[in-house]
């Protein structure tokens, strides 16, 4: 599943975002050059480049042509969250992020956001660390955000429409059951199981999304299928979130469902993200830039950091990513890295970024990718 184009310069455009993005990604810089050192790597070089609702406000463009072209010719690229409430475009929509132009012009149409319960976190449901580990592949090029920019209506009503085509589901479809393949199936009871979610008793979109989803998965026999309602999936993800191994859906279902995840291991701020396509991709925390705490150095990075280590898998370099995930949860587990209640962490993002580089660093070990 890695993307890698060998023609690609080794390079890493970053777009260190509104709000707290660019604190998040300098707490995130040192992890990435210490576990390049450790596993012994030719090091990633750093290309900044701007984008989101600064940009926007400025010179009217949330992304430059010549930034997107750059992404499209790098080895990867890796964002903070953009985007800034009170910058808008006139249909009132926000106009800071980023999805609508990265996911349609670099066609990601996998949204892969893992959802894992990370030790010594204050969650507010009741499991085991290792009880919660799944993955949403949100569906990233249509569904009902196509319509972002294009809503019909007046005064007096709008309306925006849900597309959900065969090739856009089959390929998103087939993500899902090729990443269960390389998973060790889902906490309760080891299987690998792909769940779709839907709302196919009530609209004729998703009963097409559940009908293409039948079709890919004759194609994988090992792997379980199961089906839930999205109203229903809610209720699973929270009382019973330890049957779930992969879960595929439509883009704003993907949206909901990926922050009720989130919020049950503890916060968003603990959750990164992949955008992935056949030929591009990009990475990203799932959250928002937080403006109402920006430059106060208390946002957790853990979300941005564990994103460097999805976007390392991705790449070809998993000896990279499993030594950020490995000290992420050594240093929660022993307490040298605390998150607070409110979800910040003790000591502020530096620190937080510094104590999980320092970790990386003190167990010099090579993993085998």
């Amino acid at each position: 599943m890695n993307t890698l184009n060998p023609a690609h310069q080794n390079r890493l455009v970053i777009i260190p975002g509104d709000g707290i993005g660019p604190e998040l990604i300098n707490a995130t810089l040192p992890v990435i050059e210490a576990a390049q050192r450790v596993a012994e790597i030719s090091p990633l070089i750093f290309e900044f480049h701007e984008g989101g609702a600064s940009l926007y406000q400025r010179t009217g463009q949330n992304l430059t042509p010549e930034t997107l072209q750059s992404i499209k010719t790098a080895t990867a690229t890796m964002k903070g969250p953009v985007g800034l409430p009170e910058i808008r475009r006139p249909d009132g929509t926000e106009a800071g992020v980023l999805g609508g132009v990265l996911r349609i012009e670099l066609d990601t149409f996998a949204n892969v956001r893992p959802i894992r319960m990370l030790p010594g976190v204050n969650a507010p449901i009741k499991a085991a660390v290792n009880e919660i580990d799944y993955v949403i592949v949100r569906e990233n090029t249509e569904g009902l955000y196509l319509s972002r920019g294009k809503g019909v209506g007046n005064d007096a009503a709008m309306t925006d429409t849900m597309m959900i085509t065969r090739i856009g589901t089959e390929r998103v479809v087939r993500y899902a059951f090729e990443l269960a393949q390389l998973r060790s199936g889902a906490p309760s009871d080891g299987i690998s199981r792909v769940t779709c979610v839907d709302k196919s008793n009530v609209l004729a979109s998703f009963a097409f999304f559940r009908k293409i989803f039948d079709e890919v998965a004759e194609q994988y026999p090992k792997i379980q299928r199961r089906y839930l309602y999205a109203d229903a999936a809610a209720q699973e993800l929270v009382i019973r979130p330890q049957q779930f191994d992969v879960l595929v859906m439509e883009n704003f279902l993907g949206d909901i469902l990926s922050d009720l995840g989130g919020g049950t291991i503890g916060g968003v701020g603990l959750c990164p993200s992949g955008n992935i396509g056949d030929h591009h991709s990009y990475f990203e925390p799932i959250h928002g830039s937080a403006p109402d705490i920006a430059g106060m150095d208390i946002a957790n990075p853990i979300s941005q950091i564990l994103t460097a280590a999805q976007m390392f898998d991705h790449i070809g370099h998993k000896e990279c990513g499993t030594l950020i995930r490995d000290s992420v949860y050594r240093v929660l587990a022993a307490g040298d890295l605390q998150i607070a209640a409110n979800g910040q962490p003790v000591g502020g993002t530096r620190k937080a970024g510094d104590t999980i580089a320092a970790e990386i660093e003190a167990h010099p070990f090579r993993v085998e990718s």
